[in-house]
């Protein structure tokens, strides 16, 4: 009788194993060929082990707002935050919140942390309100005169080529600012004739009445007064100067060089009205500005203010570009104008950068205020990673004695898987820092420590599959075979648990146990590979040499050493046969 043939699926491969190492092979050789040409020849180091700056920004309450302090506001802070820095190259700094009210921002050494830093808190607040009057940064005293400032140098808008920079910053023609008398009746009676549509200076209603003259409202007299004593020249005093003030409400500011204070009005259009913002050089005029886009709905609200506006007289039609309470230049409307504008002015290419920076991924949903800033130096990372790598080098010696002493000749096949999976790892981990931001820490280091074992693991299952058949009397080659499918899911199951266990770690957790997360389970999919296209596939070549075949001593498949049964040997069945006697 015939025995039956063998199925091709009963090989597993075994005649054609070069072709799965050519395929890993290729795949080594590019990854490795990309990492210099890219010139990244190292994964980038987090803040522990390159170090940096730390700042720690605390949110502030906001006016009329008791609960804007909440979970939602602060995961949006991060992601705005995030991608802001993001935009400066700084790719691998870490953002996450501390607490109900605190956000972490770590920037390592090496990247532009004093610009990164300028930007990290800035709230990028937009508003484009009308001016009602304005007077020299200064305070007044009463009976005395100030100079108006002439705008020259400051950052203006020009949102089309008929709108452009006042010349003077009280009535356009140089005349001087008005005492501090004057300068209440100017503000009283600005507040009476709000340009703005749909709602006066002081939130009003547009058909509400007037307070009779000589007696305004008190909202309208404790905002002459603000206006009156401000002092544009300190730089505490401007920077709270429109603090605890609604969009629709008028409000007091000052330029950005604290030269000019302005009265203005409800804000008509928001930074959340613009769409995109760009940095550009302006080659007729030769300088920096910043060109927004608005959305649709943005564009609109620009068309209706700016109409209204270059129906005034001057100041009034001016409208003042405030970006977190400042004013950064406040253009003349001389015609309606499209949804798009331009800020331009004394800009360099990186004040210009920072702003279309800000302007492009919006403004942050709460305030901050820098709390601490700390620099972290790379000396106690440095030395934890020395400790870390010389632990790792202990247990990566310990697992090869134990392989040699109890495998013996295996040990060289698990040595090379172990030296395919390094080569791997560490490819990609350089590739994946210019790539996604992939910055390696002190738990990430953690993660492809104990990745050694989790790789060592498989190499142990299939060995021990393989020992088993030739304790049941199999020879070398068929044994491969026959203990591959066996092995091969106990290896993706305890893979896929490692792996399941390293992704709910990523995505409950934050800041660097997410680095040691992402670490544990990237070489966990790196085991799979290697363990399916390299170490099979050598321990089928290897199978075919004489050393391994012949089960010498040193091979660690030594049939005597591993008390194998005697070859098996079919059988066969014997049916006996009871013969009856014939019946007479």
């Amino acid at each position: 009788m015939a025995a039956p043939k063998k199925g091709r699926g009963s090989t597993g491969g075994q005649g054609k194993p070069g072709r799965a190492l050519a395929l890993i092979l290729i795949a080594m050789v590019a990854l490795t060929g990309g990492m210099f040409l890219s010139g990244h020849t190292t994964p980038r180091l987090g803040i522990d082990l390159a170090g940096g700056t730390s700042i720690t920004l605390k949110a502030k309450s906001q006016p009329g707002k008791p609960d804007a302090i909440n979970e939602t506001n602060m995961n949006t802070a991060v992601s705005i935050i995030e991608r802001r820095v993001n935009g400066l190259g700084v790719s691998e700094a870490e953002v996450q919140t501390q607490g109900k009210s605190n956000i972490i921002v770590n920037i390592p050494k090496g990247t532009n942390s004093k610009q990164a830093r300028e930007q990290v808190g800035t709230t990028a607040q937009l508003y484009f309100r009308p001016v009602l009057t304005v007077a020299g940064g200064e305070p007044t005293p009463t009976g005395s005169a100030s100079p108006s400032p002439s705008g020259t140098g400051k950052p203006s808008a020009t949102p089309s080529a008929k709108a452009s920079d006042p010349e003077t910053a009280s009535d356009g023609k140089g005349t001087p600012a008005a005492s501090a008398t004057t300068q209440g009746r100017a503000v009283t009676g600005a507040l009476k004739k709000d340009p703005t549509p749909g709602a006066s200076a002081s939130g009003k209603p547009a058909d509400t009445p007037p307070a009779a003259s000589g007696t305004p409202d008190p909202a309208t007299a404790a905002l002459e007064k603000k206006f009156t004593a401000l002092d544009c020249r300190d730089a505490a005093a401007r920077a709270k100067a429109g603090d605890a003030v609604k969009p629709e409400d008028p409000t007091v500011a000052c330029s950005s060089e604290g030269d000019a204070k302005y009265l203005l009005g409800p804000a008509e259009v928001s930074g959340t009205d613009v769409d995109d913002a760009k940095a550009q050089f302006d080659q007729q005029r030769g300088i920096w500005l910043v060109s927004m886009e608005f959305t649709d709905k943005g564009s609109k609200k620009f068309q209706t203010i700016t109409k209204k506006l270059s129906a005034q007289q001057s100041p009034q039609n001016q409208f003042a570009i405030s970006l977190d309470g400042e004013v950064v230049s406040a253009p003349q409307v001389n015609e309606t104008l499209s949804g798009s504008a331009e800020i331009s002015g004394s800009f360099t290419q990186q004040s210009a950068e920072d702003l279309a920076n800000v302007l492009s991924y919006g403004a942050l949903p709460l305030s901050f205020t820098e709390d601490t800033v700390t620099t972290v130096t790379a000396a106690l990372g440095g030395e934890q990673l020395k400790a870390g790598l010389i632990a790792g080098a202990i247990g990566l010696a310990l697992v090869v004695i134990y392989l040699v002493a109890y495998y013996r000749g295996l040990a060289v096949i698990a040595l090379l898987s172990l030296l395919a999976s390094g080569i791997l790892t560490y490819t990609i981990m350089a590739l994946l820092g210019p790539a996604i931001g992939f910055a390696l820490n002190l738990p990430a280091v953690c993660g492809a420590i104990v990745a050694i074992g989790i790789t060592a693991d498989s190499f142990i299952v299939y060995f021990e599959r393989i020992r088993d058949e030739i304790r049941e009397g199999r020879t070398l080659r068929p044994a491969v075979e026959r203990a591959w499918p066996r092995a091969r899911r106990t290896i993706l199951v305890s893979d896929f648990v490692s792996f399941l266990a390293a992704a709910v770690l990523f995505l409950v957790t934050v800041g660097k146990v997410q680095g040691f997360a992402f670490t544990l389970g990237l070489t966990t999919l790196l085991d799979v590979v290697v363990v399916f296209l390299f170490t099979k596939p050598v321990m089928t070549l290897m199978a075919r040499t004489k050393f391994f075949a012949d089960g010498n001593s040193w091979s660690g498949l030594d049939p005597k050493r591993l008390g194998a049964k005697p070859p098996l040997r079919r059988t066969r069945r014997v049916n006996a046969r009871t013969d009856h006697p014939k019946e007479a």
